[in-house]
């Protein structure tokens, strides 16, 4: 018997445009089989992927996401349609017997497509967010077997208004497409419209039943000792007699060492009538006390494998399916003190801190490792919850499988825009797709693709607006809720779970509807540009309980400008004052066109980078620019913090990062290099939390946990510019309640006598029985009227720092232990403020007790030490990796994860960190990982 199970379709595939090719589908795949050859038009081709994405591949255009070179690629909507048709074609091979099935399966094309395998055609009808399968058992060949796809490019591509705009024409919306495609003010148009076979193809093979869209649902019962999970699965029967099966499922649990326990095992017989479907609905199963699946913060990421399989008589196994489980229950209101929407899981609340996500590329190029790049990043910033904007995609499984084991929620909103449906400049069409049918059928397989994700917490209809009253309504009902989830008890008379649509998390119309912004649709998100720090503080700043999008800066690192733009984009902006006495940033026209967001707002922020001195260069410019990222992103957390639950339930920014090379919005920018907004958002994220209200002046512990915190204490040091501590405080806690936020004291120093204009603040919450740091939080501060640029001449501190360095190495991935040690000293005595003097000398001593490693008592560790005769804080250090070899202008090796980084330490003080990353392919000498920060402009080498 042939091996039943899938085998995917992503190599050996080439392309060429519709009109240089002479022949027909049939010929393609029969007698006139194509090949890539100088005197051929066929090409390489990127699948899953699209045209435009081949055509990058293979230079025939430029690299659209570099410099203004987009601008030198043609438009669809000036070539016509036909200038983006292309020819997809591939060859493969496939065993199955007698009684065997064999199917083409295309996960997503956009936008309709033509299929030929070996001289048969099938047309696949359009639509962006569909599966089609396709059965090919008869028209197979024992051997080799020729597949020609020939895909068109959306109906409606639109035209690109001079101004740009969002969504340019807004012609797109006609369509069942991603509407970003048209250019918004955070990209720019997309010449294809991402025309292609943008997800997996693959061929299946099975027996004379198959497996569909199995549904998972649990349910809890005794304050989550007592658990079922309801399966449903649709069985279809491809043979021409009845069969006989047992459809079994098994439930594991990895333990440790990749050791299964099988939980369950199950096995029921049913009857399939000749070429007929059924929906078979398991007993329910029993666990007690199950492991529970978090969110990120909240817990672990538990995971069951599912297995699902189907063997019929005098056949055996007939089909399998597999899926990672997470037993965990989603509740959602409207919370009545703060109007806005409010989540539980597993009975807890959960304050949502997160963002808005377009898509991972703004060509398609998907994979699974970029996935798990992208979700990481968001675990390792704290966020818990990720918004999939309605005008970008319905995201992919491998999306949802890294969400689910890094624990991130996911808000998936389904494809309608308030600017390109019925709310945009000039008006569109309210009207949304002209094929209502083809929409609701796109939502239902969308929520078939993706229901079983435990990260998947709830579905609304559009950004900022709602969809059209029918498909609106049609929602509602498809994915009303089961009427265990409204009330909490499940009856005999109950319907199983499992056979609903979804029926487990809520529909919301739309992202400023019922609880989120005001609840009642108005343009009540926002806003999206710089800000005072303390604002975010502020009462006034933002009226509902929930804000679905907040966004600012987003400026990279120079190495990434210098990657993504020509020299003439490495001039920094113009900084060009007003009469009132603000500044307005001129950037140049490749700033200008990559979306850029100034640091300044004339009439109501003067400019932040400006707050440090005017800069130089494009180093300078960045390096500042990282500064106010980090105080910029951090404040925005925080201050959404600091009134947890008393005024808000939740926050997403606008947005997390960029499909493109962007410079507004992101963590980390397009090449997957974080910037210091990353660490901010990290800091003030983190589950226990200790931060300074910047309005108040108070010090706070936020704690997001639901376990209360006892016989804890806050540290608070200041450090001036001249490396003495003025003032040092320990502030001793009873508790810390689990859910809430704790005012603990008013800092003084500002009101101190003499403070310094300029002044460094260091943070820890620590338990008091084994000074153990639970949150460790450093600002850089001035006093009002001032600004930070007296910290310019501090560049020139030449501070002492020991670095040590223990690196494993598996495989091509290394994985390092650093230890950075600030070894310059302060004369602590006539500095300290004289309250408390005594009590909290004996404490600050401590802070200095540490030791340096060195390379005698650790064999094998490499020990680097930067010499200097000033004493003083180590200020805003930043690890990056380099490649040794190459002979590229952008040495570094990227993606990279540390611990934390864009870092300070204050004299006497010692960080570990860990980094992580993946050497490139035929790399023979070791990477190197550098070292730089405000006082080493030069960067030196800690390892390699």
């Amino acid at each position: 018997m042939a091996e039943i199970g899938k085998t995917v379709l992503d190599s050996g595939w080439i392309a060429a445009r519709s009109t240089e090719v002479d022949v027909d589908g049939v010929q393609l795949t029969t007698t006139n089989p194509p090949a890539v050859s100088s005197e051929s038009r066929w090409m390489e081709a990127v699948v899953p992927g699209t045209v435009l994405g081949t055509l990058v591949k293979n230079k025939a255009v430029p690299d659209p996401f570099y410099g203004l070179e987009n601008e030198a690629i043609t438009d669809i909507a000036d070539s016509g349609r036909d200038y983006y048709t292309f020819w997809f074609f591939t060859k493969f091979q496939c065993k199955w017997l007698l009684n065997q099935y064999v199917h083409l399966n295309f996960r997503a094309i956009n936008y309709s497509a033509e299929v030929y395998v070996n001289g048969h055609k099938t047309v696949l009808p359009k639509g962006m967010f569909r599966r089609h399968t396709l059965d090919v058992t008869d028209i197979l060949h024992p051997e080799n077997n020729l597949l020609a796809v020939i895909v068109n490019p959306p109906d409606h591509p639109g035209t690109i208004p001079p101004e740009g705009g969002q969504g340019g024409d807004h012609e797109i919306g006609k369509d069942v497409a991603a509407q970003y495609v048209e250019g918004w003010d955070w990209i720019c148009p997309i010449r294809d419209r991402n025309t292609g076979i943008w997800d997996e193809v693959s061929i299946s093979v099975t027996g004379p039943v198959r497996i569909i869209d199995p549904h998972l649902v649990s349910t809890f019962f005794d304050d989550y000792k007592r658990a079922y999970l309801h399966v449903t699965a649709e069985l279809e029967n491809k043979s021409t007699w009845n069969a006989d099966c047992s459809v079994n499922i098994q439930i594991t649990a990895e333990l440790e060492n990749g050791v299964c326990l099988v939980e369950h095992l199950q096995t029921e017989n049913v009857l399939i009538p000749a070429q007929g479907r059924i929906q078979h609905t398991f007993k329910p199963l029993f666990f007690y006390k199950p492991e529970l699946w978090w969110p990120n913060g909240m817990g672990k990421q538990n995971l069951y494998d599912i297995l699902i399989t189907v063997d019929v008589k005098e056949f055996g196994e007939s089909d399998s399916w597999m899926q990672p489980f997470g037993f965990r229950k989603i509740e959602s209101a409207i919370d009545s003190v703060t109007g806005g929407r409010l989540f539980k899981i597993n009975g807890e609340p959960i304050f949502i801190r997160g963002g808005n996500w377009i898509l991972s590329d703004g060509l398609l190029r998907l994979s699974k490792e970029r996935y798990r790049t992208d979700i990481k990043f968001h675990a390792d910033m704290n966020m818990n919850m990720i918004r999939c904007w309605g005008g970008g995609l319905a995201e992919r499984p491998e999306f949802y499988h890294f969400c689910d084991i890094y624990g991130l929620l996911v808000w998936q909103e389904f494809w309608i825009t308030g600017d390109v449906d019925g709310r945009g400049v000039p008006v569109s069409n309210p009207n949304g797709p002209l094929d209502h049918d083809l929409f609701l059928l796109c939502a239902r397989d969308t929520v078939k693709l993706l229901r079983n994700h435990p990260s998947l917490a709830l579905w609304v209809g559009g950004n900022e607006q709602v969809p059209p009253k029918d498909i609106n309504e049609a929602l509602k009902e498809d994915l009303r809720l089961h009427s265990y989830f409204e009330t909490q008890l499940l009856s005999d008379k109950d319907s199983d779970p499992s056979v609903y649509l979804d029926g487990t998390r809520v529909y919301i119309q739309g992202s400023m509807w019922d609880g989120f912004a005001d609840g009642k649709g108005n343009f009540t998100d926002g806003p999206y540009e710089i800000q005072y720090p303390e604002d975010f503080f502020k009462d006034t700043y933002y009226k509902y309980g929930f804000n679905p999008e907040v966004g600012s800066v987003g400026m990279p690192v120079a190495d990434t400008i210098r990657a993504t733009m020509p020299p003439e984009g490495w001039e920094i902006p113009l900084f060009k004052k007003g009469l009132d006495g603000f500044v307005e940033e001129v950037p140049n026209r490749m700033w200008d066109y990559h979306k850029y967001i100034p640091y300044s707002k004339p009439g109501k922020v003067h400019d932040q980078i400006l707050m440090y001195g005017t800069p130089e260069n494009l180093d300078d410019f960045c390096l500042k620019a990282q500064l106010v990222n980090y105080i910029q992103y951090r404040a925005l957390f925080e201050g959404w913090s600091s009134q947890m639950w008393t005024k808000y339930t939740g926050v997403l920014i606008w947005k997390n990062q960029n499909p493109w090379t962007g410079l507004r919005g992101q963590f980390y920018d397009h090449l997957l290099d974080q910037t210091a907004s990353f660490y901010g958002c990290r800091s003030a994220a983190e589950p226990v939390h200790v931060q300074l209200n910047l309005a108040s002046y108070f010090f706070e512990v936020v704690n997001t946990t639901s376990k209360e915190l006892s016989d804890v204490a806050i540290e608070a040091s200041v450090w001036d510019l001249d490396g003495n501590c003025p003032y040092f405080k320990v502030f001793k806690i009873v508790s810390a309640p689990p859910k809430k936020v704790v005012k603990i004291s008013e800092f003084k120093y500002p009101k101190a006598e003499n403070p310094k204009p300029v002044y460094f603040l260091l943070l820890k919450l620590y338990n008091v029985s084994d000074k153990a740091v639970i949150s460790r939080n450093f600002y850089w501060l001035h006093l009002p009227g001032k600004d930070y640029r007296l910290l310019e001449p501090y560049r020139k501190k030449q501070i002492p720092l020991t670095i040590t360095c223990n690196v494993v190495m598996v495989g091509p991935k290394y994985e390092l232990e650093i230890n950075v040690h600030n070894t310059s000293r302060a004369d602590l005595a006539k500095n300290v403020v004289q309250e408390d003097r005594k009590r909290d000398l004996g404490l600050l001593q401590k802070l200095f007790s540490r030791c340096v490693v060195s390379a005698d008592s650790n064999r094998g560790l490499k020990v680097v030490e930067m010499k200097g005769s000033d004493s003083g804080v180590a200020f805003f250090l930043r690890f990056s990796v380099h490649n040794a070899e190459t002979e590229k202008q952008d040495t570094r090796i990227l993606p990279v994860h540390y611990s934390d980084n864009y870092f300070s330490l204050v004299p006497g003080e010692s960080m570990s960190f860990k980094i992580s990353f993946a050497a490139p392919t035929g790399m023979k000498k070791s990477p190197r990982v550098m070292l730089q920060g405000w006082n080493y402009p030069d960067r030196f080498s800690v390892f390699g």
